[in-house]
């Protein structure tokens, strides 16, 4: 029954959110909230200003306001997109796991963004929702990269960090691309406000097209 009524809202707010530029925004983005130590409510300005470059590039109809979910709630088969980020440890519970691993199956999409330092920790809390998979580097022609806007040379850059290429990474189930991990990019940061960490107007440019990228995906599979 949670697939059957997940589906249903996906196809939904895949039918409406883009159409309807007048109605009330329905939609929000979910902020996951995780166990582990790890600081899941970084870049508290990230999805707002996520949602209204959406609204302004894409015509969604998306409410700023996100909401924010816990990875055992039955409240993430509310929303198809979910953001998670942190920069330190992640712990799933059995329980959780199989909540998160139910809830991409059932249609969802989830984006990790390692705000530097959840790398290997968010990797061991995926491998036990899917131990069947292995993140894999997604390739520059997936159309993740080629939505409304065009990044042929693949994830941005935003944050130097260790100085490492910024590489994107995908769990794909039965072809689908089920979960996106942006790694050594820091996509949020680039969200943020201008005034949280001073980047230009270009970069911050990239990283929002970035993320519009990212959600023209997700409601569109």
């Amino acid at each position: 029954m949670k697939k059957i009524l997940f589906i249903l809202l996906v196809i939904g707010f895949a039918t409406t959110s883009f159409k309807m530029k007048n109605a009330a925004p329905s939609l929000k983005f979910a902020l996951l909230k995780y166990n582990g130590g790890g600081d899941w409510y970084s870049n508290p300005t990230a999805l707002p200003n996520l949602a209204r470059f959406c609204n302004t590039n894409l015509k969604t109809n998306i409410n700023p306001d996100y909401a924010t979910v816990e990875v055992g709630s039955v409240e993430l088969f509310n929303h198809p997109f979910i953001h998670m980020t942190g920069h330190g440890n992640v712990l799933f519970s059995d329980t959780e796991a199989e909540n998160m691993r139910n809830y991409l199956l059932a249609g969802g999409f989830l984006h990790i963004d390692d705000n530097y330092g959840m790398d290997p920790y968010v990797r061991i809390a995926m491998k036990k929702a899917f131990p069947e998979l292995e993140f894999v580097e997604i390739p520059f022609e997936h159309k993740v990269y080629h939505q409304k806007f065009k990044f042929p040379n693949g994830l941005p850059k935003i944050h130097e960090h260790d100085g490492k290429p910024a590489q994107g990474f995908g769990l794909i189930w039965e072809g689908r691309l089920v979960c996106y991990y942006s790694y050594q990019s820091d996509l949020g940061d680039g969200w943020e406000d201008q005034s949280v960490h001073k980047d230009s107007d270009e970069v911050r440019e990239k990283a929002l097209r970035m993320g519009a990228n990212l959600i023209q995906y997700a409601f569109s599979r």
